[in-house]
């Protein structure tokens, strides 16, 4: 075995010299041969976390084109993305030793889930630590579309002074509809609510409202009675396009939509017409159905055909796709990532994991002298039978299994034995019918 390649099977001293009951720090080999890849400019909070460990981490502060990505990816065991990296079933064939992909950012659409999970790679994202710095941001597009401040900066800048409380509106006694309580929408009810706002909601699960608001039992209720309707949903198959021409029509004359949830939430040739015919006021928009891959005069019509259309709509706020684009929000993003890279490389957690199963099992202590086997492989009938029989004569301390679709996750502690002992259960797992990936730390 060369230098380059990583032993699925490693050692880690053990140390004796505790009385009391301690977690050990697993360690699935050498932390230096561990190689990491991190893409977009993600936030020193994950770089610095991960370089903690040992790591080999390469940080590069922009996206790759697709042949230098297959290049890098060959070589690596684990990479963090943002939303730019697109990681194909092409890239992800070429990622001989990927362990894990890490999404800093809340959406994992950029990542075909699918194959990941095929090919044994567990995908983390951070669905909660930006969601203070969208529900901000939505406050305040409410503010700014009701005062008309995005036209009236405008104006200033090219020296017109236009001083008018016409269709100008304080948002206090007003009604604020939000599609989708889950962080970001429930802390924005909090936060317009305190404004004085009324706050309605509509999920598709029954849910306990914070302080006063009202869940109701659809979409088009909501719609009929919203000053402000602000999106909060992920992107689906039952959520692209949910809100068109029709729905659209049902929101209450002079009413403002606010999407900062996925660009294909919204068909922006309705929200268009709406905003010309006058049906609604305004809009605030921070997402788009196709979005430019880098910072420059992308934003245009050969990106999506309708862009000048809605770049000449009155009261319209459009924000680069800046939700969570707070230095709090990235830097617990960071955290929250790189938190879930190192546990499931070192310990073989996969709790937050979005395309795998979620298991854990509780921390080996450091007086134990045990080893944790984690073996993924397809869920077909007969296999942990099968890898029961292979640990039979072994002393298992705890195990713990659980399927997703058609991948299932066993995390297995196992005491009591040797260098030897180690070696054979590798070999008779790693070559189960059933396979994707076998991995034994301690």
């Amino acid at each position: 075995m060369s230098q380059e390649e990583v032993s699925p099977v490693a050692k880690l001293t053990r140390s004796s010299s505790f009385t009391q009951s301690h977690p050990k720090a697993l360690k699935p080999f050498d932390s230096g041969e561990i190689k990491i890849l991190l893409l977009e400019n993600l936030n020193q909070s994950g770089v610095a976390l991960l370089k903690k460990e040992g790591y080999q981490v390469e940080s590069i502060k922009t996206a790759l084109p697709e042949d230098v990505l297959i290049e890098k990816i060959r070589e690596v065991h684990a990479i963090g993305i943002r939303s730019k990296t697109k990681l194909t079933k092409k890239i992800l064939q070429e990622a001989k030793k990927l362990l894990a992909i890490g999404c800093f950012c809340i959406g994992t659409n950029q990542v075909d889930l699918e194959t990941a999970a095929n090919r044994g790679i567990a995908v983390f994202n951070s669905p909660f630590s930006n969601s203070r710095s969208v529900a901000e941001l939505v406050i305040a597009e409410i503010i700014s579309l009701s005062r008309h401040l995005g036209d009236r900066n405008i104006e200033l800048h090219q020296g017109n002074w236009n001083k008018v409380s016409s269709q100008c509106y304080e948002i206090r006694g007003k009604t604020l509809g939000i599609v989708g309580y889950g962080h970001i929408g429930s802390q924005l009810s909090v936060l317009a609510e305190s404004m004085g706002m009324t706050v309605f909601f509509h999920d598709v699960i029954q849910l306990m409202p914070l302080g006063k608001a009202k869940q109701v039992n659809t979409l088009y209720e909501l719609l009929e009675q919203s000053d402000f309707v602000s999106l909060h949903v992920p992107e689906t198959e039952e959520t692209k396009n949910m809100i068109g021409e029709e729905e659209i029509a049902r929101m209450k004359k002079r009413s403002y939509l606010i999407n900062a949830s996925r660009g294909t939430i919204v068909q922006i040739p309705s929200l268009i017409k709406a905003l010309q015919n006058g049906h609604l006021l305004g809009a605030a928009i921070d997402v788009f159905p196709k979005e430019p891959a880098a910072n420059g005069q992308f934003f245009n019509n050969e990106l999506n055909s309708w862009t000048s259309d809605l770049l000449a709509c009155k009261n319209v706020i459009l924000t680069p796709h800046i939700g969570g684009s707070t230095e709090e929000a990235q830097y617990m993003i960071g955290l929250e990532v790189g938190a879930a890279l190192v546990k499931y490389i070192n310990y073989g957690t996969s709790i937050g994991a979005v395309n795998f199963p979620e298991v854990d099992l509780r921390a080996i202590q450091i007086t134990e002298k045990s080893i944790r086997l984690l073996f993924c492989h397809y869920n077909v009938p007969g296999v942990l039978k099968e890898i029961n029989e292979i640990l039979s004569d072994h002393n298992v301390d705890k195990q713990y299994t659980d399927s997703r679709g058609n991948i299932a996750y066993m995390m297995a502690d196992i005491s009591d034995v040797n260098d030897q002992d180690i070696k054979k259960i590798y070999e008779s797992v790693s070559s189960n019918r059933a396979n994707i990936l076998t991995r034994i730390v301690y």
